[in-house]
C-alpha cells in the first residue's frame, strides 16, 4: 500500500499546484490541471521514467473514470427542465451544427490534407466533432454561469452534440449486438423509474449523516456505467442522462449538490483532467506538428462555421455567440474515447492516435483560454460586489424523520 499512498499524494500534489496556477493566472482549474498533466508526464518521464506517474494504474484509472462519471452527472443535473423546454430548439440547433460541420470538415481534412484512408478519416471526424461537457461545465461552474439560462442552454447543446457523436461512432464502427439492446433496454427502464423512485426514497430515508443520497446516486451511476462498458458503450453517457432526469429532484437540493461537488472537484476530477493532459505525446507533436495543427485548426474552423451562425440566428449578441462557439469547440472525454476506440480496434495506428489525442487535448485548452480572455460575457456573471461571485442559495433541509 505504500506505493498507492505515494502515487495518490503525488497526484494530489499536482492538483494543488494546478489549483494555485489557476488562481494566479485567473483561468479555469480544469485547464490548468490539463496543462499540468502534460508537463508532468514529460518532466517526470524524463527524470524518473513514465512508470512513476502511473497513468494506467488501476487505482488511477478508477479515480479518473469516477471523476468523469460524477462530473458528467452533475452537469446533467444542472439542466433546468423549464429552461430546456423553452430553449430546446436553440440547444438542438447548436448541438447538431456543432456535430455535423466538424464531423464532415475534419474527416475531409484528414483524408485530403493528411492522406488518411476513408475509415481513419471518418474516425477522425467522429473524434473531432465532440464537445467536452466536462470542460464546459467546469468553466460554467467556475464563473457561476451554470445558474443562468445561458449556461443551462449551452450545457444542453453540449449534451446533444455528444449524444449524436456517440450514436455516429456506434452506427459507423460498432456493430449493434444483443449486449447493445440489453444496455439500451435496461438504461431506458432505469431512466423511467428514477424520477419516480428517487424523491420518494430520499423523503423516506434521506437527510441523515449516513449520506444515503450520495450512496444511492453512486450506485445508480456505477451500475449503469458497468452495464454500458459491458455493452462496449461509454459510462459517462448514461451518467449525463441520469443527471438530466433527476434535475428536478437532485438539481434543486443545493446541499446535496454542494457535497457532491466537494467530493468531485476536491478529489476525483483532478485525476481525470491531469490524466487527460498526460495523454498528450510531446514527441509525437514535435514529429508531426503540421498534422496536429491541421486537425486542431480544422476543428475550430468548422465549429465556427457551424455554431456561430446558428447562435446569431437565434438572436444571441455577438460576444455571447463567440463565447458559445469557442466553448463548443472544446473536446476531451468523448474525443479521447473515440480515438482510443479506433486504436484498440485497429482502425488507426499509434501515430494517428497521438495526433488525434493531442488535437483533442489542445482543443480543450486553446478555445477556452481565448473565450475566457476575450469573450467572457461579464454581464451574465452573478456578482454581488466587484469581483465577488454570488454564492448559490443554500437550501434548508428538513430534519430527519423520527420513526417509532
Amino acid at each position: 500500500m505504500t506505493q498507492v499512498w505515494a502515487q495518490t499524494a503525488m497526484w494530489l500534489g499536482l492538483a494543488l499546484v494546478a489549483t494555485l496556477i489557476s488562481i494566479w493566472l485567473r483561468i479555469a482549474t480544469a485547464l490548468s490541471e490539463i496543462v499540468v498533466g502534460t508537463i508532468a508526464q514529460l518532466v517526470i518521464g524524463v527524470a524518473a521514467g513514465a512508470a512513476l506517474l502511473a497513468v494506467d494504474d488501476s487505482a488511477i484509472k478508477f479515480l479518473s473514470g469516477a471523476g468523469a462519471i460524477v462530473l458528467t452527472f452533475l452537469a446533467g443535473a444542472e439542466l433546468d427542465p423549464t429552461v430546456f423546454r423553452r430553449k430546446w430548439q436553440e440547444a438542438s440547433a447548436v448541438g447538431l451544427a456543432g456535430f455535423a460541420f466538424p464531423f464532415l470538415g475534419c474527416a475531409a481534412a484528414a483524408h485530403w490534407l493528411l492522406g488518411w484512408g476513408s475509415q481513419q478519416s471518418w474516425l477522425a471526424g467522429v473524434a473531432m466533432s465532440t464537445t467536452s461537457v466536462a470542460v464546459v461545465y467546469a468553466v460554467m461552474l467556475e464563473f457561476g454561469l451554470n445558474r443562468t439560462d445561458y449556461g443551462k442552454t449551452l450545457l444542453a447543446a453540449c449534451f446533444i452534440n455528444d449524444l449524436v457523436t456517440v450514436l455516429a461512432l456506434g452506427f459507423i464502427f460498432a456493430p449493434f449486438t444483443e449486449r447493445t439492446a440489453i444496455f439500451a433496454g435496461g438504461a431506458v427502464a432505469v431512466f423511467a423509474v428514477l424520477p419516480w423512485l428517487t424523491p420518494r426514497f430520499f423523503r423516506l430515508y434521506g437527510n441523515r449523516p449516513s449520506e444515503l443520497e450520495a450512496k444511492f446516486l453512486l450506485l445508480c451511476l456505477f451500475g449503469l456505467g458497468a452495464l454500458a462498458a459491458w455493452a462496449d458503450s461509454e459510462a459517462v453517457l448514461p451518467a449525463y442522462i441520469v443527471g438530466m432526469v433527476l434535475a428536478g429532484t437532485v438539481g434543486k437540493d443545493h446541499v446535496l449538490v454542494r457535497r457532491l461537488r466537494t467530493l468531485t472537484f476536491g478529489f476525483l476530477t483532478p485525476f481525470y483532467f491531469i490524466r487527460a493532459g498526460s495523454f498528450v505525446s510531446v514527441p509525437a507533436l514535435l514529429a508531426a506538428p503540421a498534422a496536429f495543427a491541421v486537425m486542431l485548426g480544422a476543428k475550430m474552423l468548422t465549429k465556427f462555421l457551424g455554431v456561430y451562425p446558428v447562435t446569431i440566428a437565434h438572436r444571441s449578441p455577438r460576444r455571447e455567440a463567440a463565447y458559445t462557439t469557442l466553448l463548443m469547440s472544446t473536446s476531451l472525454t468523448f474525443g479521447t474515447i473515440s480515438s482510443l476506440f479506433g486504436l484498440s480496434h485497429g482502425i488507426i495506428d499509434q501515430g494517428q492516435y497521438s495526433i488525434l489525442v493531442a488535437a483533442v487535448i489542445g482543443s480543450a485548452v486553446v478555445p477556452t483560454l481565448i473565450a475566457n480572455a476575450f469573450y467572457l460575457p461579464h454581464h451574465l456573471l452573478p456578482e454581488t460586489a466587484e469581483g465577488e461571485v454570488e454564492p448559490e442559495p443554500v437550501a434548508v433541509r428538513s430534519p430527519p424523520r423520527r420513526h417509532g
